[in-house]
């Protein structure tokens, strides 16, 4: 049987158009994600299938787009926020932060706020400062939020349709250069759990820990390393808000070395929480080697190509820093 093929952002699409078959109150509102398809096409024909009640062109105002699917879920719908990059999240912070993660609690779990929030995130398209940034540590840190970054289009369809089944509020992160990969999607839909990591490479020599696009990044690495004796094992963080140590420490007692690898920048990124929680963890005896971060530089993303590329790792990058972590230099 042929293997069936979709792009990420086609993963994605047709994750939410089985959802809205299935369920009248799922929806989805966001700037020109209507007849122009979306900022990155995602939304495609979606218009054209469900309409303009249900696919929601709206000005160009985060606060209010999301405001407004707080107050939509609050009376029993299910909205889809689609933002056209995460930068811009920063426009809508307070009912990200202030709303759609308190309600629940501060009313005494009376109220579910059953959002889901996508944006774009990441560098790779010359985008610049303003529009290539990488924030999942921001909303990691805030409770209420479930936090998943898709790092394959299997996983954006089946974490997408887990997020919409969730009655909390979920950030969705899709990076950017993933839109146009493609992998097996199955037709029929499928869940992959919020607050799971995967395990997606075996080795004995290295762990490799990595997020988003950094996912694929690192199986080149670890494929380009195996010609030269050194198994590399990969573990995908697809969600980070639940977050699963689990696949972490059982490989760590494994290789006894590992490497974190994100493109947001070092300083207070997400990849220090997984390294502070090694060292609480009953992998920390087992390293031999210290606890090595491969992460983006500390600098906004530059509009030149070649800068642009320098600050956030690349392949060349998680090679020569894997084998410095398994030689012990």
């Amino acid at each position: 049987m042929t293997e069936r093929i979709l792009t990420y952002a086609e993963a994605i699409r047709e994750a939410i158009g089985q959802a809205m078959e299935t369920d009248e109150n799922v929806f989805m509102l966001g700037e020109d994600i209507g007849i122009y398809g979306g900022a990155f096409g995602v939304s495609g024909d979606l218009y054209q299938r469900f309409g303009k009640d249900r696919i929601l062109d709206t000005p160009i105002s985060e606060l209010g787009i999301v405001g407004a699917a707080v107050g939509a879920a609050l009376v029993g719908m299910k909205p889809i926020v689609e933002i056209q990059f995460s930068d811009f999240t920063a426009q809508a912070m307070d009912q990200i932060v202030n709303q759609a993660a308190k309600i629940h609690f501060m009313l005494g779990g009376e109220l579910s706020v059953p959002l889901v929030l996508r944006a774009p995130s990441g560098s790779g398209t010359g985008a610049a400062a303003q529009h290539s940034q990488s924030l999942e540590a921001w909303f990691a840190h805030v409770p209420g939020l479930k936090v998943v970054m898709p790092s394959s289009p299997y996983e954006a369809k089946g974490l997408l349709l887990a997020a919409l089944d969730d009655p909390n509020p979920v950030i969705f992160l899709e990076h950017k250069l993933l839109y146009k990969t493609s992998g097996h999607v199955p037709e029929e839909q499928y869940r992959i759990p919020l607050g799971t990591s995967n395990l997606v490479r075996t080795g004995k020599d290295l762990t490799v820990v990595a997020s988003g696009v950094m996912v694929s990044r690192s199986l080149e690495a670890a494929e380009s390393l195996k010609d030269s004796g050194v198994e590399i094992e990969v573990i995908d963080i697809r969600s980070l808000s639940p977050f699963d140590m689990g696949p972490i420490n059982e490989s760590i007692l494994k290789t006894g070395k590992v490497m974190l690898v994100q493109e947001a920048p070092k300083h207070g990124g997400f990849m220090a929480e997984v390294a502070a929680q090694i060292s609480e963890g009953p992998a920390l005896f087992s390293l031999t080697e210290p606890i090595r971060r491969l992460c983006g530089m500390d600098v906004p993303i530059p509009y030149a190509p070649q800068l642009e590329k320098s600050v956030v790792p690349q392949l060349d990058d998680i090679i020569a820093n894997a084998l410095e972590v398994h030689r012990g230099s």
